[in-house]
């Protein structure tokens, strides 16, 4: 379809590809946007035709609210009452909007027809609320504003839950913006999206939504948005990591992880005030109200001191004395989260003035309410952010200030520090049943990672914050050190079960020695668990998961015995069977060949070719015939063919090249533009050889170019385990023999680094 305009007027002009950082923070900040808006207004009055009646353009979203940032769509309604020829009057004005290739969601409605959408989808009520006349009939323009206000004043507490439902929904997919470390600063929870909300149901007068905490928290994220537009040159709203700089530098912020904090800070105040309009909604319907409940301002006991009103928790009335009890916070917070109630906003305001400091040490109240606190299961993150947002915890935990919204830049980490770390506490309660001091499980979580931040390896630096903050809670010193033991091991057993071969006897003694006893042993076990879920999808598997069982019991039978585990012996089959024999048994896989150079390379490459990552491998020698066992997960979920993977298989072991070649040239066009990376040589970290450690980015056909070069540089592998972190890799190959010569290393080492 042609364009219906002969000439159409020219756009607003947008910033410009390669403008300075001075030149593009001139299209930042309100009055930009502002600026922004009059230009697209005067534009779209100029694309109106000027003879028309009865028919008006009405802009909504955020051209409506006049905050459209630089690369924003355009939301336009065309109002009319009922005019002929109302299609080629909308395509007049929708196709050179298109032509200037701006985004458009439109619509085209008559005052009923509106009215009558907005009256049951609640987002088309929502966006009337932000209409503004741009062109045509402003009569008609004024009705329509003046009817949807009064409508959603009315029908607004109706349309609640469906407004709740939608955004819990949406919440679910884009996660908490003032946790995430690349979150979505329009559609995240606590984003700009949530704004709208705010101002919907303040505008319907259920609640005081936009208090000035959050109308500077809305600017600030404003702002960051327009900078990420910039940035980035096109529409986009989540702040990933490689625009962070840049934003940074546009707002004029120190560094990416101020930017970070900040939007953390903002994220929360805006998430806040959700939380506190939910709350309001639900008094006003009455949510709580059941038949023959007591009226709604009675008072039901909760625990001591607490009480609950209206569906929120208040301060029983003898609590309230000219000296409260310092443990009173932690007890309310504890009520709180056990209940799953909220905390009132008056009470959270009176504990943060008047509770006094906790003394040194804690008493047994306050102690023991902080871990009902942390073992409340989901009660816990909605109340630790409630009693955050008052600086309820900055009076309990002084270190936490430095911990909150700390970004951690690992890509498998997916919340900031101090969430990770109550994240943490959630997970570990699924533990809590399986060891024999489920309190030192939760205070541990907790603390792991209280190190982080701090120049050193946060392990090892947090060990001795961790002992501090456990001896000022009142813990007994064998619990102090157990809780220092903790954290300074808390990545010992994922570590080793991930990296280090679990049939080697030298591997199971020098866990054993490092952890000293059972009950340690199994707080360790349960705390890299809830450590792993809490950080991430990427930090978690099956496979990982059965490594540290079968770890942690042949600890466990060193640590009860003394006895230390001997290798397994080789099915009997690869023993002895007609060469080759291949065995699959779901994520092992078996090969027995004659020995020969390139055996375990080729397999590999086989495994990747056929879309198997491998994760751990064994290899032996017995007779002249070499056995190497593979442990396999599918690289994107789907089962290999066992038919097809099996012939290949023994097309390799009989030594066919031609099955790898395609997996050798992907392999060799991979290498390079990757990190520096590293060897290290663990020489007392086995009992019959020495471990080398190649830490690198991954890329297709490492382990195969890996395997290969230490193949041709004359090492035998023993075993190997892969570990895949992100889009890096920690892999340990065990090399035979005691390797005394560093001239015999070094060859090696370059072979490696080269391959890589």
């Amino acid at each position: 379809m042609t364009n219906p305009l002969s000439e159409p007027p020219a756009p607003p002009a947008r910033p410009a590809a390669g403008d300075s950082l001075d030149k593009l923070r001139e299209h930042l900040g309100a009055t930009a946007r502002d600026k922004r808006a009059v230009a697209l207004d005067v534009w779209l009055k100029e694309l109106f035709p000027s003879h028309l009646t009865g028919v008006s353009l009405l802009a909504v979203g955020g051209l409506g609210r006049r905050d459209c940032a630089p690369y924003s769509d355009l939301d336009l309604v065309l109002l009319h009452n009922g005019t002929a020829g109302i299609d080629r009057i909308a395509s007049a004005l929708w196709y050179p909007i298109w032509d200037a290739r701006l985004g458009l969601d439109h619509s085209v409605r008559t005052l009923p027809e509106a009215l009558s959408v907005a009256h049951d989808d609640v987002k088309v009520a929502l966006g009337l609320l932000d209409a503004r006349h741009v062109a045509g009939d402003a009569g008609l323009s004024a009705d329509l504003i003046a009817a949807a206000g009064d409508q959603w004043r009315r029908t607004a507490v109706r349309l609640m839950p469906q407004l709740k439902e939608l955004t819990k929904t949406r919440w679910a997919g884009h996660g908490e913006l003032a946790f995430l470390l690349e979150g979505d600063l329009k559609e995240a929870a606590g984003g700009l999206r949530d704004v709208t909300l705010l101002r919907g149901i303040g505008r319907a007068g259920i609640a005081d939504t936009m208090r000035p905490a959050v109308r500077a928290a809305t600017l600030r994220l404003l702002d960051t948005r327009d900078a990420l537009h910039l940035a980035v040159g096109r529409r986009v709203d989540r702040l990933v990591a490689q625009e962070r700089a840049t934003v940074a530098g546009l707002l004029e912020i120190e560094d990416p992880d101020t930017l970070l904090r900040r939007v953390s800070g903002d994220a929360r105040t805006v998430a806040h005030a959700v939380d506190d309009a939910w709350r309001a909604i639900d008094r006003l319907r009455g949510n709580r109200r059941r038949p023959g409940a007591p009226a709604a301002s009675a008072r039901r006991p909760i625990a001591r001191d607490v009480v609950e009103q209206n569906g929120e928790l208040v301060l029983a009335r003898t609590a309230i004395g000219p000296v409260p009890d310092p443990s009173l916070s932690l007890r309310v917070a504890a009520a709180a989260a056990t209940t799953r109630l909220p905390i009132a906003r008056a009470t959270c305001e009176w504990l943060a003035a008047f509770c006094p400091p906790l003394p040194t040490p804690w008493p047994p109240a306050a102690r023991a309410a902080l871990v009902s606190l942390l073992g409340a299961g989901p009660g816990l993150l909605p109340t630790w952010e409630t009693c955050d947002r008052y600086g309820l915890i900055d009076a309990w935990l002084p270190e936490w200030a430095r911990m909150r919204s700390l970004p951690q830049h690992h890509p498998i980490h997916r919340f900031t520090l101090d969430r990770h770390l109550v994240q943490a506490a959630y997970e570990a309660t699924k533990y809590a049943r399986e060891v024999d001091r489920p309190d030192l499980l939760l205070l541990g979580a907790f603390l792991h990672d209280v190190g982080k931040g701090l120049p050193g390896d946060h392990s090892v630096v947090g060990a001795p914050i961790a002992a501090d903050i456990a001896a000022r809670l009142g813990l007994p010193p064998s619990d102090v050190a157990t809780v220092e033991k903790m954290v300074r091991l808390h990545l010992l057993l994922p570590e080793v079960a991930t990296r280090r071969d679990l049939a080697d006897p030298k591997t199971i003694s020098t866990v054993a020695e490092q952890v000293g006893d059972s009950t340690t042993l199994d707080l360790l076990h349960a705390l890299a668990r809830a450590d792993s879920h809490a950080t991430g999808p990427a930090a978690w598997s099956d496979w990982k998961g059965r490594l540290m069982a079968e770890l942690v019991r042949r600890v466990h039978t060193a640590l009860d015995t003394g006895a230390l585990p001997e290798p397994p012996e080789p099915d009997p089959e690869l023993l002895n069977g007609t060469l080759p024999v291949v065995h699959l048994d779901g994520d092992k896989v078996s090969v027995a060949a004659s020995d020969r150079r390139g055996l375990l390379a080729g397999v590999t490459a086989c495994l990747a070719m056929h879309r198997l990552d491998v994760v751990a491998a064994n290899t032996s020698t017995v007779d002249g015939r070499a056995i190497v066992e593979f442990y396999t997960q599918p690289r994107y979920g789907t089962p290999y063919d066992p038919v097809a993977l099996t012939a290949d298989l023994r097309r390799v072991a009989s030594g066919d090249v031609s099955v790898t070649q395609r997996v050798r040239a992907r392999a060799m066009s991979a290498r390079g533009g990757t990190p520096e990376p590293k060897v290290i040589w663990q020489r007392a970290a086995a009992t019959d050889a020495v471990v080398l450690e190649l830490r690198a980015a991954d890329s297709p056909g490492l382990l195969y170019r890996v395997t290969t070069a230490l193949d041709e540089a004359g090492a035998e592998i023993r075993a190997a385990r892969i570990s895949t972190l992100g889009g890096d890799v920690v892999d340990a190959f065990y090399l035979v023999g005691t390797w005394p010569d560093q001239d015999a290393r070094d060859r090696v080492q370059r072979a490696v680094l080269a391959a890589v």
